[in-house]
């Protein structure tokens, strides 16, 4: 069992989104409230259309919150100008199911992209830290490799090592075992929970796929823009 701090690092209360303006106007998510804390693995399920991915891009400062109110580590985010939301976004770590790498820069240069945004991190911590990570997620004989010459699974990895390298709070995964065989997808989720235990940091996961229902420490369920069970 794990103790959570009693501070939220995701605290959501009345929230709601719309797509388009005027008659077209259409609302997506419907009075939301939320809490998650530091150290938990959250899972959201629920039909697609249900309003996970919207949600999760919210959370990640992707999105404007339009009502209610979403505070991220005790910062609220209604209002935020692009600039606020670009400094959130740099605490946080995002893993997507085409995991979104550059096909032009090896692994080594896809993870240490995520440190060149971090003034106090040189040239050589930032080599030093992706070379760790991509140690840390078994790829030390692929870190040279561009993303053609690597599987889906070390794809994904990659993707992992990209998130995690830059120490975030919270890291939003969309679908992250989607394209992957089983086996794969297995082996890519204990290596969040392993990695995000050893470094305290919170996941979220937004998933269809009931084979890693079991890492998470509570899972929620999305419907029709609503969350309806936890």
């Amino acid at each position: 069992m794990n103790y959570y701090s009693n501070d939220a690092i995701i605290k959501i209360t009345n929230l709601n989104h719309y797509f388009g303006n005027h008659k077209l106007r259409n609302q997506t998510l419907f009075d939301i409230n939320l809490t998650i804390y530091p150290g938990e693995i959250v899972i959201m399920t629920g039909p697609s259309g249900s309003g996970k991915t919207t949600l999760l891009t919210l959370i990640g400062g992707l999105r404007s919150v339009q009502e209610g109110s979403l505070q991220f580590n005790g910062q609220e985010l209604y209002g935020c100008t692009n600039q606020e939301l670009v400094q959130i976004r740099r605490q946080i770590g995002y893993i997507f199911q085409a995991h979104n790498l550059l096909d032009f820069l090896t692994a080594m240069q896809n993870v240490k992209m995520s440190l060149e945004l971090q003034k106090n991190i040189s040239q050589s911590q930032a080599h030093q830290k992706s070379e760790l990570m991509l140690n840390a997620v078994n790829l030390a004989q692929r870190m040279n490799y561009y993303p053609e010459n690597l599987s889906g699974g070390q794809k994904q990895r990659v993707a992992i090592a990209r998130a995690l390298v830059s120490d975030p709070q919270l890291v939003l995964a969309d679908e992250p075992t989607a394209a992957l065989d089983s086996k794969s997808g297995r082996d890519v989720v204990n290596l969040m929970q392993q990695l995000a235990k050893e470094q305290n940091c919170t996941i979220l996961i937004v998933t269809h796929d009931h084979r890693i229902l079991d890492i998470a420490d509570r899972i929620i369920n999305m419907e029709d823009g609503r969350l309806i069970g936890d």
